[in-house]
């Protein structure tokens, strides 16, 4: 099994270390960049050689957001297949519908317990995103 790449963006250091601590457990050949804004996201993204097979996207955060860095990337056609899954702390549904509307591959509100972070982290981890297609009716994790 290849190493799988996460990039994980979040303006909250405790979610980052949680998410971390999350990764680690999972005993899988994870390479884990995080990232504490849209901005460092991108810069990575465009000047890195190390491109994520998989991008957690939180949407609150300060200069750009989550639905700007989902559209710039959605608006690339470089980059435009890198699967997004966003990991947000809202469920309003128009935010989710947002969020699918500019290309999210998935949409995740962000558990409380440890233990339900790893098994989403680990769900997604092993859903083909090659052949996944968005509907409404698979666009939200449901434990």
């Amino acid at each position: 099994m290849n190493d799988i790449t996460i990039f994980y963006t979040d303006d909250d250091e405790d979610d980052l270390s949680i998410f971390a601590d999350a990764v680690e457990s999972l005993k899988k050949k994870i390479i884990l960049q995080t990232y504490t804004g849209g901005d460092k996201l991108l810069n990575a993204i465009y000047n890195s050689s190390q491109m994520p097979n998989i991008i957690f996207l939180d949407l609150n955060m300060p200069g750009k957001n989550g639905f700007d860095v989902l559209t710039e990337l959605r608006d690339n056609k470089n980059k435009i297949d890198i699967p997004v899954i966003i990991f947000s702390t809202s469920n309003e549904p128009g935010i989710i519908e947002k969020c699918r509307s500019l290309g999210a591959n998935y949409f995740v509100t962000k558990p409380i317990l440890m233990n339900d972070i790893i098994k989403i982290i680990d769900y997604t981890l092993g859903i083909d995103w090659k052949n996944f297609v968005t509907t409404p009716h698979n666009f939200i994790y449901k434990s």
